[in-house]
């Protein structure tokens, strides 16, 4: 059940979603008794917010049209993440989204106390968001697998995997997982009777979504340990294994979290790395900033020959 804070936002969000609802719908919808709707909605009239009740069979809850909306039930922090997190989800991989964001930010402004209005004023005018160079996931899909895992639905889509090959899935969405660069959703398969793990910008949805399936236990605890599992073990056309002369912990810092390294002594790890081209492997390399060797593959040091001889007379060509 949600706690009190959760709820009155739920409510709330509810009354503005349509005219009016009666109390029996607002119970169902919230998975509460009725006297904690007449509860809460006494709270949100205690907070400002002009919601009007009409008694008998016939009657029902509706906020007050025309009415001016209170400020935000927010603590001035948390109104601050908000800011945050609208301002950093145009680089979060989403297709957009930037404009839809503006919007949002233009509405709390206007119901803000003067106090935050400054703090978030400032916020947004000396910080810059850097715009993801990945794939990019449209919006609405997002919403509608989100809504499918929320309701138990059964998905049906079009899925292109890493060498090209494509196929319809009907699958069981479970969780949504962003891994920074990339988003992912975690699902049971029903055609390979299995767990696994697909990525969003190789999905199309075949709409619409199927009939309710009940719920399985989740495949780990951690669903974001088991999405990055999924993604190391994944296969790629190339892997490497390259012996790099650092400690484990500051080469980990420096290369994607799919790239795994193993440390071998205090000085010394193994970077293992999977790619579908040697270009990437040799990208990966480049970030390392420290000596290496490479183990395999040939392709990957062949590759590297070309790109010393290039760099090699750049540099001379500067000198």
């Amino acid at each position: 059940m949600l706690n009190t804070s959760a709820r009155l936002l739920r409510l709330l969000t509810l009354l503005e979603s349509r005219r009016e609802w009666s109390g029996a719908q607002l119970s169902q919808r919230l998975e509460i008794s009725a006297r904690t709707v007449r509860n809460d909605i006494t709270r949100l009239r205690a907070l400002g917010y002009p919601v009007e009740a009409t008694p008998g069979v016939a009657g029902g809850y509706r906020l007050a049209s025309g009415a001016a909306m209170p400020p935000l039930l927010l603590e001035d922090d948390e109104a601050v993440a908000v800011v945050v997190a609208l301002r950093s989800s145009a680089g979060g991989g989403v297709s957009g989204i930037e404009e839809t964001s503006v919007r949002a930010l233009v509405k709390l402004e206007q119901v803000f106390p003067a106090r935050l209005r400054h703090r978030v004023n400032a916020l947004q005018a000396y910080t810059v968001a850097i715009t993801s160079q990945g794939p990019t996931v449209d919006p609405h899909v997002l919403a509608t697998i989100a809504g499918a895992c929320r309701d138990y639905e059964v998905m049906r889509i079009d899925y292109q995997k890493h060498d090209g090959t494509e196929s319809v899935r009907s699958v069981e969405p479970y969780r949504l997982v962003h891994l920074g660069r990339r988003w992912y959703l975690v699902a049971w398969d029903r055609d390979r009777n299995a767990w696994r793990t697909f990525r969003l910008d190789r999905m199309k949805l075949k709409p619409p979504t199927g009939p309710h399936f009940n719920p399985r236990d989740l495949p780990a605890e951690d669903i974001a340990a088991y999405v990055m599992r999924s993604v190391r073990s994944a296969p790629a056309k190339y892997e490497a294994r390259i012996q790099v002369k650092a400690p484990a912990q500051m080469i980990a810092e420096r290369v994607p979290r799919e790239v795994v390294v193993e440390p071998i002594d205090d000085n010394t790890c193994t970077v293992h790395a999977r790619a579908n081209s040697v270009e990437m492997l040799a990208l990966y390399l480049g970030m390392l900033d420290a000596d290496f060797t490479v183990a395999e593959p040939p392709e990957l040091i062949a590759r590297l020959n070309t790109l010393a001889e290039r760099y090699s007379k750049a540099a001379g060509n500067a000198g």
